[in-house]
């Protein structure tokens, strides 16, 4: 049996398994993994060890709550495509890497234990740390929807900065090989119920500078957790400016209309209803927004390989 094997070849109640996901998260019920922290330590930091098992390690420590897997992950944001597993999990919609939003839903489901260890400042710094490269690398939709409030009001400057550099780097010319816009109106969802009138605005730019009828499909989330008449505004405006799906969407959310048209005040007014209302966008138990996807395909929490999202190479 090799070390990896020992480490995350073996679930909780002994038994050899292929299912690495499985015993990741049978880590959050068992206490007996710490046992297994040091030894996966030492394997993330052995450069001669296969580069999935070294990338695997991290993201077990990362959804454990561990400093050292934290730590890693702020480390390789600062060179993000010289990670020794890029592009070793690649999305299949955009054939790019998306590894970093593998270590974002980790970090994320790591909230509790990160708690227990007394881990959660580090916890914070890592998820700033994705936040800044959000401009750079495709987190395929496991980034702003797995920022819980605290979260976002530490990071406003980075939320705020990234979007207006890649705002800048689009406007110079940029090509991207993924759908940045739609990242980066998802980053600016999340800061709605923190600050709804920043977050009008930097979806309003976002649009400005990238109209397409995906990027309003995702901003008609942020409609539905608005509050206020800003959420109203940016509702009007994507009524008037979007395709049929996107008016379908705001559409839903009126009361009492089954058929003929609707007038876009009704719309825009029944859209823009507090999050938690009869087919809103209510907080799941663990503070993370559960508003489900508009659009796109959803994968596994690891990324390995399975139908329709990411896949090891």
């Amino acid at each position: 049996m090799t070390q990896f094997e020992s480490l995350l070849g073996i679930d909780f109640d002994g038994n050899p398994t292929d299912d690495v996901d499985d015993v990741i998260y049978g880590g959050y019920d068992h206490a007996e993994h710490r046992e297994r922290v040091p030894g996966l330590g030492a394997l993330l930091g052995t450069r001669a060890a296969p580069d999935r098992e070294r990338y695997l390690a991290c993201l077990a420590l990362v959804a454990w709550g561990e400093p050292v897997g934290y730590q890693y992950v702020q480390d390789a944001t600062r060179e993000p495509k010289a990670a020794p597993w890029y592009d070793l999990v690649v999305d299949r919609k955009f054939s790019v890497d998306s590894s970093y939003g593998r270590f974002s839903e980790a970090a994320a489901d790591s909230r509790e234990l990160a708690e227990e260890k007394g881990s959660s400042t580090l916890r914070l710094e890592t998820f700033r740390s994705l936040i800044r490269i959000a401009d750079r690398e495709y987190f395929e939709e496991r980034l702003g929807d797995y920022l819980e409030e605290a979260v976002v009001r530490a990071s406003l400057p980075e939320i705020r900065e990234v979007i207006t550099r890649a705002l800048q780097s689009i406007e110079s010319g940029t090509h991207y090989r993924f759908d940045v816009a739609t990242q980066l109106v998802d980053l600016a969802n999340s800061v709605v119920t923190v600050d709804e009138e920043l977050a009008v605005d930097l979806i309003t730019r976002v649009l400005h500078a990238v109209p397409g009828d995906r990027t309003m499909v995702h901003a008609v989330t942020a409609v539905h957790r608005a509050k206020g008449p800003t959420g109203q505004g940016l509702a009007e405006h994507l009524y008037a400016m979007g395709n049929e799906k996107v008016r379908s969407l705001l559409v839903h959310h009126v009361h009492g209309v089954t058929e003929g048209p609707v007038s876009l005040k009704t719309t825009v007014l029944c859209a823009a209803r507090p999050s938690g209302a009869e087919g809103g966008t209510a907080p799941s138990p663990d503070g993370r927004p559960d508003i489900g996807r508009l659009d796109d395909d959803t994968g596994h929490l690891l990324g390995l390989a399975h139908e329709g999202g990411d896949h090891v190479l």
